[in-house]
């Protein structure tokens, strides 16, 4: 406030200097506000992925490790 009193070259530099740094700052709070929503936005959507990853690696692990049949198959060369 002082600096838009004085009006002098030098108070006027402060006082846009002041100004800008005002606007960066809202800018910045608008920009955290931003991260924040698209933070949101995918949690939201991988709450739903991971549901879907969780029946893949479900799947993948029964193709891996298939319930014992109790019989075998294929050849065998006995001793």
């Amino acid at each position: 406030m002082l600096s838009s009193v004085l009006r002098s070259p030098r108070a006027i530099e402060v006082n846009i200097a002041i100004m800008r740094a005002f606007v960066r700052l809202r800018q910045m709070a608008l920009s955290i506000d931003e991260v924040a929503r698209r933070v949101e936005d995918l949690e939201r959507s991988l709450g739903k992925h991971g549901e879907d990853i969780d029946e893949i690696f479900a799947t993948l692990r029964a193709l891996l490790y298939p319930p014992a049949s109790g019989r075998e198959m294929g050849f065998h060369v006995r001793d």
